[in-house]
């Protein structure tokens, strides 16, 4: 039975809540130099930043060639890949207050045979931005919108539903880098330790596109949806963010994010997102109507140690994903119906269980200068599966060179371990013009 749609009319009130933003006059007396390092506090144009930043360039061009094999299971053999990814970021001042960001990759892959080819174009950002004062902004057009303090699963990243159209790496960074934005206008205010930010997003279209140039609005901007976001610091080392946030098809979710020190090396955090809505099951299989309030929770702690080790050990929780009786029994008895739920929840980017471990590690400068290695690992609680990655990066001044392995291991119907890839290998070479 399929879900009736409920429509929410909140998402007019976040348009007229971003143009309030806009219109609102900046706060006397307070220095916008004291706002919070967050996502919104990166809107402040590059005019503000240090006089020797006015002579780099405002654009970005470089150029990656990837080599690769997959060892398959079920004794499908080895498959030989190669990629070749053209990325343009570009991000100018056009006029007095107004600035212009596009940012665009091309992926040309091959695989097992040279005519089994395949181009994907990924239009990640195009967006106008216009800066009445230092204070203000109001963005325009595709726009990457980023939250969560997280670092393996973001909760509070709700615009991130769609949005990665060509994986190029599966670690956390990349994935929220090298993904769509969504098109939408936004609106920020800043002063002195805090900030307010509204996003309303439309619905353009009804299906995602699998083209080699699609815009792919039906990925992004299928249904209508809007956010808040607000910032305020209470201590020096203590700034939270409230969030929430909208679409036409469940009611409002509330999100939290917040970090602190735990002495001069470690940084504590706590990322939350909660509201009612149906489960994961019943929205990929649009089964009978289940909703009810769900919480989802990503907790963790960073430290860096003095020869540029950085460590992150983080637990994550989906209360709307299935219980770990629920999830083995799916994959028993309804091999289809485990299928679907799989490529829903891989779409979405959210947990396919509820319960899971992120571990990740990486040194800059090991064993020798412009040498970093990175390790991470998922551990999969309710299946018991796991994912391992492991990266050796060295760094010229244009060239990066990386070697990267990753391997699925688990039982069959487990997370990873009904994955068909269960080795890779690759070799990357990147050329920043």
């Amino acid at each position: 039975m399929k879900r009736p749609v409920v429509r929410h009319t909140l998402g007019g009130w976040a348009l007229l809540a971003a143009l309030a933003v806009l219109a609102a006059g900046p706060v006397r007396g307070q220095n916008v130099a004291e706002a919070p390092d967050t996502e919104g506090a990166a809107l402040l144009l590059a005019d503000q930043a240090p006089a020797a930043a006015e002579h780099a360039k405002d654009w970005q061009l470089s150029l990656e060639g990837a080599l690769g094999e997959t060892a398959q299971r079920y004794g499908k053999g080895t498959v030989q890949h190669q990629r070749l990814s053209l990325d343009l970021q570009l991000d100018t001042q056009v006029s007095e207050g107004w600035r212009a960001v596009l940012s665009d990759q091309l992926d040309q892959r091959w695989q097992r045979q040279p005519e089994d080819s395949s181009a994907t174009n990924t239009l990640k950002e195009a967006y106008l931005s216009w800066q009445p004062s230092p204070e203000r902004a109001l963005d325009v057009g595709r726009v990457n919108a980023r939250y969560g303090v997280a670092s393996g699963y973001n909760p509070t990243d709700y615009f991130r539903s769609g949005a990665n159209r060509s994986i190029v790496a599966i670690d956390p960074a990349s994935l929220k880098k090298n993904r769509q934005g969504s098109v939408m206008l936004r609106g920020q205010t800043l002063w002195s330790g805090g900030s307010l930010t509204a996003i309303a997003s439309p619905h353009l279209a009804d299906q995602p596109s699998d083209a080699s140039f699609s815009l792919d609005l039906g990925a992004t901007n299928r249904q209508d949806r809007w956010l808040l976001a607000l910032s305020q610091r209470l201590s020096e080392n203590l700034t939270p963010q409230w969030l929430l946030y909208g679409e036409n098809t469940q009611s409002p979710q509330l999100g939290f994010n917040l970090t602190g020190l735990l002495g001069q090396a470690t940084v504590a955090y706590v990322e939350w997102s909660g509201g009612r809505s149906a489960s994961q099951l019943a929205q990929a299989l649009q089964g009978a109507d289940d909703t009810a309030f769900r919480s989802r929770l990503a907790t963790g702690l960073t430290t860096t140690t003095q020869n540029k080790l950085s460590l992150t050990l983080e637990y994550d929780f989906n209360g709307a994903a299935p219980s770990a009786d629920a999830w083995t029994a799916l994959a028993r008895q309804a091999p289809q119906a485990y299928t679907q739920y799989r490529a829903w929840a891989q779409g979405q980017l959210d947990l396919p269980t509820q319960q899971s471990v992120f571990l990740y590690a990486s040194w800059q400068d090991a064993l020798q200068n412009q040498l970093d290695l990175n390790a991470m690992l998922r551990h999969n609680l309710d299946d018991h599966s796991q994912l391992v990655w492991l990266e050796a990066r060295y760094h010229w001044s244009h060239t990066d060179l990386a070697l990267q392995w990753q391997h699925n291991r688990g039982t069959a119907g487990s997370e990873f371990g009904a994955l068909q890839q269960e080795q890779v290998v690759q070799l990357l070479l990147r050329y920043f013009y």
